[in-house]
């Protein structure tokens, strides 16, 4: 029997405005699955119920004239988004009582589009690495199988909607963090174009690297998520790309991109990394897909290579200093206090000069696939890792090292600001999802979004659930094997 988490958040606004379901029964349910499942995939950092319940009663009062796409829908908001009144602690216990006075412009917008948060989603700290365990909440793990990672930084919000505890979640993404969750987890994590969606009302913007965006279980879900957040807002640094006619929702709902030329490659850009045959099969089987659909894959050269490593270190050492509390660096985790103590030995000529060569070395590697509509290349160089794989030698170094060699294809693509995507269009023996990367032009987010959900139609579709989707009140939720059921 179905059950209203098994719907998806368009169909839950869509229950919502037939009278079917109110936002208040939405949000009890869900909030019921939190209870029961938070902790145990390490979801979230905050849970806000009360808040939530306000929220709900409040999106149900709108007229019906006055309701969006995904009004009254459950959500969640990522913990390194600033959310006024509630604690957000940027996944470290230097921040562990921190309660910011503005709301961040996305999560203003998400109100306004009569969404509902029931909290806060685990991140790594300060946004730092790729997977999110930290000393503020229990560590972010894959639904699919609880032994393993549901990555970072926007780990928790990964593993709120593969576990069925919200539909669709906000994160945030500057080298990976969207769509390497989404890969492990089975989802649709979306990186937008630079300058599409605002990151402010505060920050400094990181050089352009990271963004908001949308995390869901559908192409569809995602596209209505990222038209509520993908408001022009006045200061921004970068140029907004256009929406196109009917939005992105529109995109996604033609499904229909034209006919597209693809450029196609395996070879991981910031590692000598061999590559798991799963990811490459993912690559195969979306290749066929896209054959099938009438594009043209063209295998083309990568457009970096693992010469450019440093120039990236440079620049992730510098991020890592961000702002914390006088005295409260000892509580800081090792890896962030190694990245910042590199980041503190770089000079501000040294910056400069690594991010001039940086976007040389980019510009070089645009006009290789300049011919391409698309690129088609593995979202990670291996589909899953094991909880606490990264920090089990107890060295910061390997620990970053791991991460690089791990995910050596989605940062590149926040430093040339194009969209990217990462769809679950493979799968381990196991059962396990396996994502691949499609990448887009600057600004074409449309094209990109339509390419996504017509390979969405052509593969049957992508709301596959792990078996934790129906454990609530089982006592077969543990930590060994819960997800490692057949779609």
């Amino acid at each position: 029997m179905a059950e209203p988490h098994d719907l998806t958040a368009l169909e839950q606004a869509a229950a919502i405005a037939a009278g079917e379901l109110s936002s208040v029964e939405l949000v009890e349910h869900h909030l019921t699955r939190v209870d029961a499942l938070g902790d145990t995939v390490g979801a979230f950092v905050t849970v806000t119920p009360e808040r939530a319940r306000a929220a709900a009663r409040a999106a149900d009062a709108v007229p019906a004239g006055e309701r969006g796409p995904l009004h009254g829908v459950p959500t969640a908001i990522k913990d390194l988004t600033l959310t006024a009144g509630v604690r957000t602690t940027f996944g470290s216990a230097a921040f562990a009582d921190f309660v910011p006075p503005v709301d961040a412009d996305v999560v203003r917008f998400m109100a306004e589009a009569g969404l509902v948060s029931l909290g806060k989603t685990t991140t790594s700290e300060l946004g730092c690495s790729l997977y999110s365990e930290g000393l503020v909440a229990p560590p972010a793990r894959n639904p699919w199988d609880l032994a393993y990672t549901a990555g970072g930084s926007s780990g928790g919000a990964a593993a709120a909607v593969a576990a069925g505890l919200v539909p669709l979640a906000q994160g945030s993404d500057g080298g990976g963090s969207l769509r390497i969750p989404a890969s492990l987890c089975g989802l649709v994590g979306y990186k937008p174009s630079r300058g599409l969606v605002s990151g402010g009302p505060v920050g400094s913007g990181a050089y352009g690297l990271p963004t908001h965006g949308p995390i869901g279980r559908t192409v569809a879900d995602v596209a209505a998520l990222l038209d509520v957040l993908a408001r022009p807002v006045p200061g921004e640094p970068y140029l907004a790309p256009a929406a196109p006619a009917g939005g992105w929702l529109g995109a996604a709902r033609a499904a229909d991109p034209g006919r597209l030329r693809v450029g196609r490659f395996t070879t991981p850009m910031l590692a000598d990394e061999p590559v798991h045959p799963d990811c490459l099969a993912a690559v195969d089987r979306a290749t066929a897909l896209l054959t099938a659909a009438g594009h043209e894959v063209v295998d083309v050269p990568a457009p970096l290579g693992p010469a450019v490593w440093p120039l990236f270190e440079i620049v992730w050492y510098v991020l890592a200093l961000a702002p914390v509390p006088t005295g409260r660096e000892s509580a800081l985790l090792p890896l962030t206090r190694h990245l910042r103590a590199r980041g503190a030995e770089i000079s501000a000529g040294t910056l400069s000069a690594t991010l001039g060569e940086l976007q040389a070395q980019v510009r070089l590697g645009v006009r290789r696939t300049a011919g391409c509509d698309l690129l088609l290349c593995p979202t990670l160089a291996a589909p899953q890792a094991p909880l606490g794989w990264f920090t089990e030698g107890g060295d910061p170094v390997e620990d970053f090292d791991r991460q690089r060699r791990f995910s050596p294809y989605c940062a590149v693509f926040n430093v040339t600001g194009d969209p990217s995507v990462s769809l679950p269009v493979g799968v381990t023996a196991e059962g396990l999802p396996v994502g691949v990367l499609l990448t887009g032009r600057y600004g074409d987010d449309a094209r990109l979004i339509a390419t996504a959900a017509q390979l969405e139609h052509s593969s049957g579709g992508w709301d596959r659930h792990p078996a934790i989707w129906r454990a609530v009140g089982s006592a077969n939720v543990n930590g060994s094997g819960v997800g490692r059921s057949a779609p």
